[in-house]
């Protein structure tokens, strides 16, 4: 079996993958917010109290799924099992998380803490397997980039369909009753979402086998820590997640409040975003064939503090077209560093492996899995604290102080965290000649082709 060539089925198998996670994903970025304020009625402060907490299990459990993939395979392999077995409850717990119970604001505080921190675990268990995966699909660096070009093609298509469809439908199904409505809604989608995990895993193998010595926590870390070109990744991480995540989580109260939408507009404002972001996925493996990697990471995540910039002085409240244009092109240019971060990271731990003569490789997909929630959660922090500050009222008119408030959440804020992470990509130093170099040099990577169904 040839360890580096993928099929093209096996390629949108492994898209199929990322799909399901990503209606998780889009739920939890574009849609969790705007429902926990204005359907499920949460206060704000509350809300993103909540989303730090959940980070905070996640310090926990991410590095421990990591571990656990390092430390046990099955017949099945080492990470396409999880997505068989942790599917029902992965969608289960997407169902829960946008059911509304008919009790006081109390209990539903605790209903909301218990089912959002249900689906983190859920998510956790699928996702560390999943973006560890990559590493054992192909050896060959342009065949995992090219997989994560599908990978991301699929996700952003999941995120255009959760966006665009789920508050129409929830409108649709629910008429005056929205709390209902979305969770009919979200209950359609979380079985579509288990239904491509388990496609995923019948149209995928694990081909490259990595030898992992079993070690302490402690020592894993030890050696995690050691790995520069990682801890940039990490940084990274942190900083593209937290300006993306402030930025999906008000782009639906910025199209219904600033631009004065209703669901359809506001609805049709963000999957726009998203659906940019697909045509960017596929001109970043273009441009990627001939330019360099890297440097089209870093000066795309500055060029889009520059164009928030710009977004926030030209678009005045309910100037649509202004508007759309310009997200549209701002979204664009966000996500062309996606599949090149993706695949980067699978460099990244063969690097510390030839470097330190030690393979963290579970670790390292669950630290990023973690800096990635751990972005996200910050920034449902901090949009919380914002929304409370800029003084957001659910369902009502909000004031000009509000509404330059949501422009600021939409543009400058999270602009500043895309070039802050631009800037710090410059001691990334891992390109795909330096790579190809490295290993060739190196007697320490190695491919097997076991027989793994």
């Amino acid at each position: 079996m040839n360890t580096r060539k993928l099929s093209v089925l096996e390629k949108v198998g492994f898209g199929a993958g990322d799909m399901s996670i990503n209606v998780m994903v889009a739920a939890l970025f574009y849609l969790i917010s705007f429902f926990y304020t204005d359907i499920f009625g949460l206060n704000p402060t509350h809300m993103g109290i909540l989303f730090l907490v959940a980070r905070f299990v996640d310090a926990f459990t991410d590095p421990m799924m990591g571990l656990i993939t390092d430390r046990f395979k099955s017949k099945k392999g080492r990470f396409r099992p999880y997505f068989a077995y942790l599917a029902l409850p992965y969608g289960l717990s997407m169902a829960l998380l946008f059911t509304t119970p008919d009790m006081d604001y109390n209990a539903k505080l605790i209903w909301a803490y218990a089912t959002y921190l249900f689906a983190t675990l859920m998510f956790t268990g699928v996702a560390i397997p999943y973006i560890s995966y990559i590493g054992v699909l192909t050896s060959d660096p342009q065949e995992r980039l090219s997989a994560n070009g599908y990978r991301m093609f699929f996700a952003k298509i999941a995120n255009v369909v959760i966006v665009a469809s789920v508050p129409v439908l929830a409108e649709w199904w629910g008429g005056e009753d929205l709390q209902e409505g979305y969770m009919f809604a979200m209950g359609l989608m979380s079985g579509i979402g288990v239904l491509l995990l388990w496609f995923c895993y019948g149209t995928t193998r694990e081909r490259v086998e990595h030898k992992v010595n079993p070690q302490p926590l402690g020592t894993q870390i030890k050696y995690l820590l050691k790995n520069d070109q990682w801890l940039v990744l990490a940084g990274c991480c942190l900083l593209g997640t937290f300006g993306y995540a402030i930025r999906g989580s008000v782009a639906l109260y910025y199209a219904k409040y600033y631009l004065g939408g209703d669901a359809a507009m506001a609805s049709m404002f963000t999957s726009s975003g998203i659906a940019a972001s697909i045509v960017s996925m596929v001109a970043s493996t273009w441009i990627t064939k001939r330019f360099c990697k890297i440097k089209l990471f870093s000066w795309s995540q500055i060029l889009v503090g520059l164009m928030s910039l710009g977004m926030f002085f030209l678009v005045g409240p309910g100037d649509v077209v202004m508007a759309f244009t310009l997200y549209v092109l701002l979204s664009f240019v966000v996500d062309l560093h996606a599949p090149v971060f993706w695949s980067a990271i699978a460099e990244a731990v063969d690097y510390g492996h030839i470097k330190d003569g030690q393979r963290v490789s579970g670790l390292s997909f669950g630290g990023i899995s973690f800096c990635q929630k751990a972005g996200g959660g910050l920034a449902g922090l901090a949009g919380g604290l914002l929304l409370t500050f800029f003084d957001y009222q659910p369902n009502v008119q909000q004031t000009e102080f509000t509404l330059t408030g949501l422009a600021l959440m939409l543009t400058i804020i999270p602009g500043a965290f895309h070039a802050a992470l631009g800037f710090l990509l410059f001691k990334y130093k891992i390109t795909d000649r330096f790579y190809q170099k490295m290993v060739a040099e190196s007697s320490v990577i190695q491919t097997k082709s076991p027989d793994v169904a």
